[in-house]
């Protein structure tokens, strides 16, 4: 197991070098086709060449490699780098804020979206998926594979911006004229954006948009694993050694079948981060999602380079513990 995991760990390295160097380059060409985007913080007035110059500077955009079209950059991505890993300096923004304080400021909002996304999908995706192959050919049965297929079939910007609409705006306007119901739940809750005064009720509902998509698929998948595994030698071994039938489900059937499900669950730890770009922005939740956004339509490349590059850390980690679990849920599987 520990030589596994040291390997996996060294092939972080080429994962994460190829990754900080596409985003370099594409944030490159942006500056180079685009102009510098100091010049985007005077607006319409034009300034003073040496404050524009000074201000380049001090960003980091005054490299001449920016000003040639298609040049990669290759002197400035590696005083990148050196910055980043040895002196662990992010860059700053155009505003001149550090951007591992604004990564502190709006990674406890994704993280608590993305714990209520995970939490959602898991939960009610497992426990409808477990219905529905325990019961196949039921009503139950059929019910999880329409709505299922319904969820997947909308894409999560139509599913957030019609679920602030209907649930947020109308439902929750006629909750907050219910002198009865506490605002924690009117305004709270069922607000159509992120409220302060409310930071984990308000993220509710986001959090519920975000991990819908993953639920439906974490749904079917459950079911398709479990009407595999009803049917296995071991399960009908099981059976007739007289095991009761909750043992027989909760510990041999599920157990094995959860292989599949965590697998994607893994995975979709990345794809949740970026559906958090868009739901976020829909409910106005200040994460980094949010921030990511926002730095590209301003051209801020540190501030995307060095959140993503963060972003693919946490994916690459999280993916590394999936596996890791492998060997949890079936003894059989071994890394040495």
């Amino acid at each position: 197991m520990g030589r596994y995991v040291i390997r996996r760990l060294l092939q972080f390295i080429p994962t994460v070098l190829g990754t900080m160097f596409l985003l370099h380059y594409m944030t490159a060409l942006a500056i180079q086709f685009s102009g510098n985007p100091v010049r985007a913080l005077f607006g319409d007035r034009t300034p003073p060449p040496a404050l524009l110059q000074a201000i380049t500077e001090r960003l980091g955009y005054g490299d001449p490699c920016l000003d040639q079209r298609g040049n990669p950059c290759f002197g400035l991505f590696a005083d990148r780098l050196q910055n980043i890993f040895f002196h662990f300096d992010f860059g700053i923004n155009l505003r001149q804020r550090e951007v591992t304080d604004l990564v502190a400021d709006a990674i406890p909002f994704t993280l608590k979206l993305l714990v209520i996304a995970i939490l959602f999908e898991a939960v009610v995706g497992i426990a409808a998926g477990v219905l529905a192959g325990l019961r196949g050919g039921s009503f139950a049965d059929y019910l999880v594979k329409i709505s299922t297929v319904f969820v997947i079939s909308v894409p999560i910007f139509v599913l957030g911006v019609v679920v602030r609409e209907f649930v947020g705006v109308k439902f929750g306007n006629v909750l907050r004229g219910q002198d009865w119901i506490p605002d924690v739940i009117s305004s709270g809750m069922f607000s159509p954006v992120f409220k302060p005064d409310y930071p984990m009720a308000s993220l509710i509902i986001p959090g519920m948009v975000l991990g819908a998509t993953s639920l439906a698929v974490t749904a079917r998948l459950t079911r398709t694993s479990i009407m595999e595994n009803i049917r296995a030698d071991y399960v009908r071994t099981a059976r007739a050694k007289g095991l009761t039938n909750k043992r027989v489900i909760g510990v041999h059937t599920l157990r094995n079948s959860l292989i599949p499900v965590i697998t994607f669950l893994g995975v979709d730890i990345g794809a949740a981060m970026a559906g958090a770009v868009v739901t976020e922005t829909i409910f106005n939740v200040p994460g980094i999602g949010r921030l990511v956004t926002m730095s590209a339509r301003t051209g801020e490349s540190s501030v995307v380079v060095g959140v993503v590059t963060m972003l693919v850390l946490v994916v690459l980690v999280a993916n590394l513990l999936v596996d890791l679990l492998y060997a949890v849920l079936d003894p059989r599987i071994r890394y040495e």
